[in-house]
């Protein structure tokens, strides 16, 4: 009897138990955050090594962070034409999405339409700050703080090696465009005032066959580096760069809006001796971020400088002795605190 009252005891706390554990509930599992973001890409393309490349970096390093599926929370369409601008944008308007992203001021008059057409969607512009829209923000840079870095570097650069002929390549003559050569120009002066700056507009940013030409043309007339503002078509100077240095003739580009470090490389070296990287990651970044949040900026213009990071060269520089990457630093400081302004209008 009294194993078996033992027994009887065991078997109702064991029920007893079993009904508990089915009491209780399972821990919640975290739902992924329900957030669609689109990129539009300009006319480059998505592996542009340049613009657009670098801000589909961004959106995917904030897909990444936040669980989302790429080609389904946060994917891109690509532009061929101008013309592609409004159908794309109104593509991804109509999947309301909760942000699209469009790089480049040629978008300028397609977003502006879209955002009327749309006033509920949120919309980013970057590089323009045309857009005055509630539901647009934009996005622009001090690029001529940035370029007046690389142009210490290659002032410095040119001076140490017995050079003093540089170069400056655009894509299209605009307002925008003329800061990077404004600041380019300033920062050369700044540390070689002797040096020759020679000028030149492709007027195309797709062209990397113009940028090629344009750039053998100042290395024929003497120019030791050249720094480029010409998205697609800079790369065709790049490769220019490479070919004579891998021939002996050594010559040096300065890449623009990511690190284009790799794009120059021969070998285990590299033509390109720095980058004027414009953080446009780090700007679609950020946006995305505070979209997600619900502290979407419409309508404002949020300005990416030396001070917040917005601009400035790469982490890393193979090509620059320490000398020069202090002093580059040195000029950094001095534009972040406001003690030199650089001037955003090249000199006549």
């Amino acid at each position: 009897m009294k194993y078996r009252t033992f027994f009887a005891v065991l078997l109702i706390a064991a029920l007893a138990f079993t009904g508990c554990a089915k009491e209780e509930k399972a821990a919640p599992v975290a739902a992924k955050p329900a957030f669609k973001v689109g990129l539009v890409t300009d006319l480059g393309g998505i592996d542009d090594k340049s613009f657009n490349q670098g801000t589909w970096e961004g959106i995917i390093r904030f897909g990444e962070e936040n669980g989302l599926v790429k080609g389904t929370d946060y994917k891109y369409l690509q532009s061929g034409a101008e013309a592609d601008y409004v159908p794309n944008l109104s593509t991804f308007a109509d999947e309301k999405l909760d942000l699209i992203v469009a790089p480049g001021f040629l978008f300028a008059n397609a977003m502006g339409e879209v955002a009327e057409k749309y006033p509920q969607q949120k919309l980013m512009i970057i590089d323009d700050s045309s857009v005055q829209k509630p539901n647009v923000v934009c996005a622009v840079f001090a690029e001529h703080e940035g370029s007046y870095l690389v142009g210490v570097a290659a002032g410095l650069k040119a001076k140490a090696d017995g050079k003093n002929v540089l170069g400056f390549i655009g894509g299209m003559q605009f307002p925008l465009i003329e800061k990077f050569q404004a600041g380019f120009e300033q920062g050369v002066k700044a540390v070689y005032p002797e040096a020759k700056i020679l000028v030149d507009y492709a007027g195309d940013f797709g062209a990397p066959d113009k940028g090629q030409a344009l750039a053998q043309k100042q290395f024929n007339a003497g120019a030791y580096i050249i720094f480029h503002a010409a998205g697609g078509t800079g790369n065709g100077m790049i490769k220019e760069a490479k070919e004579r240095s891998e021939k002996g003739d050594v010559r040096w580009a300065i890449g623009v809006d990511k690190d284009q470090y790799t794009d120059g490389l021969y070998g285990d070296k590299s033509a390109v001796l720095t980058s004027m990287m414009k953080r446009v990651d780090v700007a679609a970044y950020e946006v995305a971020k505070m979209t997600m949040a619900g502290q979407f900026p419409g309508g404002q213009t949020l300005v990416f400088s030396l001070k917040n990071a917005g601009v400035g060269i790469p982490n890393e520089n193979p090509n620059l002795s320490a000398d020069i990457v202090s002093a580059v630093n040195d000029y950094a400081a001095k534009i972040a605190s406001g003690a030199l302004v650089v001037s955003e209008i090249p000199a006549k």
